[in-house]
């Protein structure tokens, strides 16, 4: 009995080797499945050498062209004039704009051209007597002197013994120390030098002005400057007078300017050079932030792409036979998102945009916009 199963088994057992093995050769007779190959669509553009503009961007803030810090050099009480001393006051050239009590020093300057006078009334009869060619032009200096009105220069003297004369007399002494105090007399008030606004005012009507007090800022509005940092490279093409384009930050105005002056030095530091741009506008307020264009030089036989396309060995991609290939590039001016290729033969198609993953040999289809028409009919 025993020996029967065993054969049984036997049998059994090889019966299942032949039917896995015929199934295995059965298997391996089976064709692999094809991979299927991916073709990407990617946008394309076709080379077209032309003359592309060197276009520089810089941003600054707006700074008055005329400005002046106003500061005391006087001492004494603050008096209110016809416009009140407030920011945003508007003053025609010619206007007073601070008028500092003067009345103790005027008594003063009117006491020094008193003795002036009385200085000169002295020596009438000397001269009548002893120079009488010249009496008559002293005369008429004393006839036009007027103590309420500025101090007139003294005649001319014509000879030696009348310069002596007058001289010794104490005469020219007492004229200058005179034309001295006038002279700070003036600087007890403080004049428009342009038609401009306040735009800053740091003491009041009625306070005590000390002598170096900053009292205010005014400024012309009418001109406005903008500073703005340029690289070393463009020092010699950059020149005065180049037109400017000038827009806001909401890119909202636009607005036009010209290079105004150009700085001679370099700075260490940063590598740049310093322009000034001038823009003239009524709807312009000094602190405003621009943003400049400036055309710098153009470069012939030249193409301008997105950044990212430029690989960073200086490649870009091309199409050739449904494959992407690469070449050299030679980049010229970059800027803030283009860059300016040169040597790139016209009729290269290369990638307009930027292609995930791309490398050479990749198999890809130009994109093609269907017409409107075709739209439309469908």
């Amino acid at each position: 009995m025993r020996k029967i199963i065993l054969s049984i088994l036997g049998v059994l057992f090889i019966i299942a080797s032949f039917y896995i093995a015929q199934n295995l050769i059965a298997n391996k007779k089976k064709p692999k499945p094809v991979a299927s190959k991916v073709i990407k669509t990617v946008f394309t553009d076709t080379v077209q050498n032309t003359t592309v503009p060197i276009v520089i961007a810089s941003n600054g803030n707006l700074t008055a062209k005329q400005r002046v810090e106003l500061y005391s050099e006087v001492q004494g009480i603050f008096r209110s004039g016809s416009y009140l001393f407030k920011p945003g006051q508007n003053y025609r050239q010619g206007q007073t704009l601070i008028r500092v009590d003067a009345s103790e020093y005027y008594a003063s300057v009117q006491s020094s051209k008193s003795n002036l006078y009385n200085s000169i009334a002295a020596i009438m009869p000397d001269l009548r007597l002893d120079f009488p060619d010249v009496f008559q032009k002293w005369q008429s200096y004393l006839s036009g002197f007027d103590l309420n009105k500025t101090t007139p220069k003294l005649p001319e003297m014509t000879s030696d013994k009348e310069n002596y004369f007058i001289t010794g007399r104490g005469i020219v002494t007492n004229y200058y120390n005179v034309k001295n105090l006038e002279q700070r007399l003036s600087k007890y008030t403080i004049s428009a030098p342009f038609s401009g606004i306040l735009t800053e005012a740091l003491v009041t009507e009625g306070s005590l002005i000390r002598s170096g007090q900053k009292l205010g800022e005014f400024i012309n509005p009418s001109v406005y400057e903008m500073e703005v940092a340029i690289s070393k490279s463009f020092a010699n093409i950059l020149k005065a007078g180049e037109s400017v384009s000038l827009t806001n930050l909401d890119k909202t105005e636009t607005y036009t300017g010209k290079v105004s002056r150009v700085n001679g030095s370099i700075d260490a530091t940063t590598q740049t050079i310093t322009a000034f741009i001038e823009v003239k506008d009524a709807s312009l307020k000094e602190g405003m932030y621009l943003e400049a264009s400036l055309n710098a030089k153009s470069i012939e036989n030249a193409i301008e792409i997105d950044r990212n396309l430029l690989t960073d060995n200086q490649e870009i991609f091309v199409v050739r036979d449904s494959l992407l290939d690469m070449i050299p590039a030679k980049a010229i001016h970059f800027s803030d998102t283009k860059v300016v290729l040169k040597d790139i033969p016209n009729g290269t198609v290369i990638l307009k945009r930027p292609v995930p993953g791309a490398y050479s040999g990749m198999l890809v289809q130009p994109f093609v916009e269907q017409s409107k028409s075709n739209n439309s009919a469908e």
